[in-house]
C-alpha cells in the first residue's frame, strides 16, 4: 500500500483520489475548509455520479486535509492536480499554483515523486524540473471529462507519462492497475512530447465542435434539416457519431483555454487551423445571438449556465459570452441555475422557481433541452439535435 497525496479537489484531483484510494492510502490537500469537511463526511463537492456514489459506498482510504506537512511528509507520490487558468495577458498559462505546490513540497518531501495532472504549456516541465533543480518532477496529462472523471479514469482511453524510465513504467502500472478494465494503452514519451498531446487532443475536440456548429449554422440559415444532414455525415465511420451535437459554442475549464495555449505556443510556426478554430467558435456565439435578437424579447430566460447536462460548473460556458452581449442590446436577462444560492449572477437576476422563471421569459436559451422546459416548448431555442451532452 502506497502512500498518495492529491492537491486540488476538482473533478482531476479528486476523481484521482477516489481512483486510488481503494488500494491504496491517500490524502487529499485543498485550502477549501468546506470541500475538507465534505470529503471526510463522505460527501462530493463536486457534481460526478461516480464519485458520489464511490464515496457513500466504497471502502476507502481516504483523508481530505488542510494541513500540508501532514499531506505531503510521508508521500510516495504527490499528484499536482490545481488550476492552470489562462492569462490573456501573457498569452500563457497561470502555472504559479503548481509552482507554490512545488516549492511547498520540496523541503518537506524532497524523494517523493511528484506527478503534474493539470494541463501546462508545451516545454513547462522541463523548465520547472530546472528551476528547482529537481528530478522528481512528472507530468502525466489527464483526458477527463466533466461529470464523468471517475468514470473515465475507471474506463481511461489511454495512459500517458511523459517520461521514458522506469519510473514512468511504474506510473503507468500504477494508474493501469486501479482501473476496472486492464486494457487501456499506455505510452511513456518525453514530457514536451506528452504536454503536447493534452493540448492537440483538446484543440481537435475544439475542433470538431466548431465543425458541427459551422455545420448548423448553415442549415439554420438556408433552412435545412440539421439532424438529417448531421446524421448523414456522421454515419461515415472515419467521422463517427460521437462529439457531433450542435451547440452555442465550446466552452467550459477546459476547451477555450487549452485551444488558445496552443495557438500561444505556435509563435514563429505557420498555421491557419488553430487560429480559426477559436474565430469559429466567436462567431458561433456572436451567430446565436444575432438569432435570438431577431425574435424580439424583452426578456430571455437562460436555462442553465452549465453547459452540460449532470454538471454543476459553468466556469466559462458559453452562454456567459452570449448573456453579454445580448445585454448590449438591452435585452432583460433572468436566469434559471439551481446550482445556484444567490438570487443574482454576476448582476443578472436569479429566479429559481421553475414556473416563475418560464413565465416572465419570452424566449427561453437552453443549450440542451430537458423535461423541465417541456410545457414551454414555444418559447426555448435550441440547437440541441440528439438530446445529449
Amino acid at each position: 500500500m502506497l502512500n498518495i497525496t492529491v492537491v486540488g479537489t476538482g473533478y482531476v484531483g479528486l476523481s484521482n483520489a477516489v481512483l486510488f484510494a481503494s488500494q491504496h492510502q491517500v490524502k487529499c490537500l485543498d485550502i477549501n475548509a468546506e470541500r475538507v469537511d465534505l470529503i471526510n463526511s463522505r460527501k462530493s463537492p463536486i457534481a460526478d455520479e461516480f464519485i458520489e456514489k464511490a464515496l457513500e459506498e466504497v471502502q476507502l482510504n481516504l483523508l481530505a486535509t488542510l494541513n500540508a506537512k501532514d499531506a505531503y511528509e510521508k508521500a510516495d507520490y504527490i499528484i499536482i492536480a490545481t488550476p492552470t487558468n489562462y492569462d490573456s495577458d501573457t498569452n500563457y498559462f497561470d502555472t504559479s499554483s503548481i509552482e507554490n505546490v512545488i516549492s511547498q513540497i520540496l523541503p518537506i518531501n524532497s524523494t517523493a515523486t511528484i506527478i503534474i495532472k493539470s494541463t501546462i504549456p508545451v516545454g513547462y516541465t522541463e523548465q520547472i524540473k530546472a528551476k528547482f533543480n529537481s528530478e522528481q518532477i512528472v507530468f502525466a496529462p489527464e483526458f477527463l471529462r466533466e461529470g464523468k472523471a471517475l468514470y473515465d479514469n475507471l474506463y481511461p482511453s489511454r495512459i500517458i507519462v511523459g517520461e521514458k524510465s522506469d519510473r514512468a513504467e511504474q506510473i503507468a502500472a500504477l494508474y493501469l492497475s486501479a482501473t476496472v478494465e486492464k486494457k487501456a494503452p499506455t505510452l511513456c514519451m518525453d514530457s514536451t512530447e506528452a504536454e503536447a498531446v493534452k493540448l492537440f487532443s483538446n484543440t481537435y475536440l475544439a475542433m470538431r465542435v466548431a465543425y458541427f456548429n459551422e455545420l448548423d449554422t448553415y442549415c439554420a440559415k438556408h433552412g435545412l434539416n440539421s439532424f438529417d444532414i448531421v446524421s448523414g455525415v456522421s454515419l461515415d465511420p472515419r467521422i463517427g457519431q460521437h462529439y457531433n451535437n450542435p451547440s452555442f459554442g465550446y466552452g467550459g475549464y477546459c476547451l477555450p483555454k487549452d485551444t488558445k495555449q496552443l495557438l500561444a505556443n505556435y509563435k514563429d510556426v505557420p498555421q491557419n487551423l488553430i487560429q480559426a478554430i477559436i474565430h469559429s467558435n466567436k462567431t458561433r456565439k456572436e451567430f446565436i445571438t444575432k438569432e435570438i435578437l431577431k425574435k424580439r424579447p424583452n426578456t430571455v430566460g437562460i436555462y442553465r449556465l452549465t453547459m452540460k447536462a449532470n454538471s454543476d460548473n459553468f466556469r466559462d460556458s458559453a452562454i456567459q459570452d452570449i448573456i453579454r452581449s445580448l445585454e448590449e442590446y438591452n435585452v432583460k436577462i433572468v436566469i434559471y441555475e439551481p446550482t445556484l444560492d444567490s438570487n443574482f449572477f454576476e448582476s443578472y437576476p436569479v429566479n429559481n422557481d421553475l414556473s416563475e422563471f418560464l413565465a416572465q421569459s419570452d424566449v427561453i436559451l437552453a443549450n440542451r433541452m430537458h423535461a423541465d422546459l417541456a410545457d414551454a416548448q414555444e418559447k426555448v431555442y435550441t440547437r440541441d439535435l440528439f438530446g445529449e451532452n
